[in-house]
Parts: C-alpha cells; structure tokens; sequence
C-alpha cells in the first residue's frame, strides 16, 4: 500500500469513528418500557414443625419504566446512568397455613450506571450495577384470610443486571435483560424465615426508544 493509500486509509477510519461517536451523541436519551416476571426462591420458616413450612412466591407479572442519558461512547463500548423503575403490583404467596399475607406489592427504584458493548452496532450486550430503594407494600390479610399483623417496609436495595439491545427501526431498540434487585424482605410477623436479605430476579423484554 503506498502511502497515499494509507493516509487515505487511515482517514477513512478516523472519519467513521468520528461519525460513530457523533451518532451516539446526537441521542443521548432513552426510555424504555418493559413487561415481565419477578421469581423470588421459596423460603423455610423457621421452628414450625408441620410438613409444609415454606413461604412460596409466585412469579408476579412485573413492569419496568427506565430512562437513561448517555454519558460517554466510542464504537467498543458506551457508558449510560440509567434509572430502572420496577414495578411488581400482584406477588402471591402461599404457605400451610395462615402466617403469610395473600400478597404483596414491590417497587423498585435503582440509579445505575450501564456498560453497553459495541453501542453502535445493531446488536449491543451491556451490562448494569447500582443502588436504590425497594418498599414493599402487603395486603390486609393473611392466606386465609384473618388479619394480617404485618406492614409495609422500605429497605435499601443493590441492582446488578446485563441483557442484549437489538436495533430494529430508526430510534427504536427492542431489549430482552435479567436484572437482580437484592433487598431487605417483606415483613412476616408469623412466618420468621431467618433472612434479612432476599433475591427478586426480573426478566423481561421491552422497547427502547432513543431521542435527542
């Protein structure tokens, strides 16, 4: 190659990182949407001697809300604060007998910071950590109806987090991601599971829309 050619040449690959990184610049801002599920492992109750002395989750249908402003891009990878919002408004439990409520309510708010990997192609894996708060809200009464002596909570919660966007059209993303909201557990006077901290993994898929 003669060194017309690779001036020429290395020209024409500064230009398209430039045009990469402009492009990423051009839209900062996302929101995305997204449906799916919350499992949460069933857990003993502690000093109960009857056969089924389990709390068990459902998978609730769960919601996530999520902007995220893009802080830094090159064509390898790209850096965003995002917000996810996730909204768990039907958990079932279930147990032998009437320690737990019929179900609860969870929300989950966790500002975090996003790592994507190659931001400008049209498929980008990344990966998320943060921290926020998780309040969980508990129905009135108990699986079988009496009262249930339990309350709503609020406790500080980690995120960590990875998925894959694919570009489909223009300034919309579809987005398929597993997140883990580690949080403090809802409050079950009757049923001492002996934890302080619980797992609530969502998974779910949505749209992304990207905006200046």
């Amino acid at each position: 190659m003669s060194g017309k050619h690779a001036v020429i040449a290395v020209m024409a690959v500064t230009m398209s990182i430039l045009g990469a990184c402009a492009s990423a610049q051009d839209e900062k801002n996302e929101v995305t949407g997204m449906i799916g599920r919350i499992f949460i492992s069933d857990q003993g109750i502690l000093n109960e001697p009857l056969p089924d002395n389990i709390v068990h989750s459902g998978k609730g249908l769960t919601f996530e809300v999520n902007y995220a402003r893009h802080l830094f891009a090159t064509p390898i990878f790209g850096l965003s604060g995002e917000v996810p919002a996730v909204f768990n408004l039907d958990e079932k439990l279930g147990a032998g007998y009437d320690v737990v409520p019929k179900s609860y309510k969870q929300i989950f708010v966790a500002p975090s910071l996003r790592l994507n990997f190659f931001p400008e192609t049209a498929v980008s894996p990344w990966v998320s950590i943060g921290g926020g708060f998780a309040h969980f809200s508990e129905d009135k009464n108990l699986v079988y109806y009496n009262s249930n002596p339990g309350g709503s909570t609020t406790s500080g919660v980690l995120q960590g987090g990875f998925g894959l966007d694919v570009k489909v059209w223009r300034r919309f993303s579809i987005r398929g991601e597993v997140r883990d909201f580690w949080s403090g557990t809802p409050d079950f006077p009757l049923a001492d599971t002996g934890k302080s901290r619980q797992h609530n993994y969502f998974v779910g898929g949505g749209v992304v829309w990207h905006f200046h």
